[in-house]
């Protein structure tokens, strides 16, 4: 069986991703620390903001030269940094973003996740499953994924967080995926995840916040069914979009048939925005995201 994620066979492969204020010779400079630097463009894409005057993009690249590593490449791209104001991050392509699913009653999106994970089409790993309930114990046993239980209650939620947070550091997660996890995180453990947690809801046009949502959507008769993902941020479920889909219904579907058409679109929605974080396709511009596909 070949790797998931094979390397090119010219050298090891990273990803340069940057924003900075528009200026000229912001390619010619990024192509120019490349070229010094034995790499040879893979794909390159990248996104002037002319309403704010900012520039974006993506470089995957390889290198030939062996003696040419990602801390030599960190420090020789400093001073490239600092002419032009760039704010930046460098990762190696192949290497599987480590990633922590949280779930609650409703597993479609962590199933399909796994799915993807073992099939190959995400280039991560999930070093662990945490629930508030066991529901979905048995099939974290089935993927080889270790299963946390902790249960939340308003008494316990500190300490909830808290446990979370150590299996964070402990795992040295990268990205936290709230797969339908149906707590309302605090706004403490928000800003610490921040940038690094994305969240998956229902996106119906109009919204139907509470219980049983589409129930609601069947009695105002809706005729699009949606999913956004988001990053977490401690304002509830306004956080950076990342990807949105809808899919077009009629008077025909009962509440139970809208629940299905909905888990389906949640499903992949959270899976492209987990695809696209993972590698480095997401960038982070005050409320707004750039995403280059």
């Amino acid at each position: 069986m070949s790797p998931k994620f094979p390397r090119s066979p010219s050298g090891r492969e990273y990803v340069l991703t940057l924003s900075c204020p528009d200026s000229a010779g912001l390619v010619h400079a990024v192509s120019g620390f490349l070229v010094r630097n034995s790499g040879n463009i893979l794909e390159s894409q990248q996104f002037d903001d002319r309403l704010q005057d900012r520039f974006f993009m993506r470089v995957h690249f390889d290198v030939s030269d062996p003696n040419v590593d990602l801390e030599s490449l960190r420090y020789r791209f400093g001073p490239v940094s600092q002419a032009y104001r760039i704010s930046w991050a460098l990762s190696e392509a192949a290497t599987p973003v480590r990633t922590l699913i949280m779930v609650s009653r409703f597993g479609h999106c962590l199933n399909d996740l796994l799915f993807r994970m073992r099939s190959g089409s995400l280039n991560i790993e999930i070093p662990a499953i945490v629930s508030n309930h066991r529901d979905f114990e048995g099939l974290a046993q089935t993927y080889g994924v270790p299963f946390h239980h902790i249960p939340v209650n308003k008494e316990t939620k500190p300490e909830a967080e808290a446990r979370l947070l150590e299996l964070v550091e402990e795992l040295d997660i990268d990205l936290v995926v709230l797969a339908r996890y149906m707590q309302i995180l605090s706004d403490d453990l928000c800003k610490q995840l921040e940038g690094r947690a994305i969240n998956i809801h229902h996106s119906f046009l109009p919204s139907f916040k509470g219980a049983r949502p589409y129930d609601q959507a069947y009695q105002r008769g809706v005729k699009l069914v949606g999913a956004t993902a988001h990053y977490v941020t401690p304002d509830l479920d306004e956080g950076q979009i990342i990807e949105q889909d809808v899919v077009r219904v009629d008077h025909s579907l009962d509440p139970g048939e809208l629940v299905t058409v909905g888990r389906d679109v949640e499903a992949q929605v959270l899976a492209h925005a987990v695809k696209w974080h993972s590698e480095s396709r997401v960038m982070v511009e005050g409320n707004r995201t750039v995403v280059f596909r």
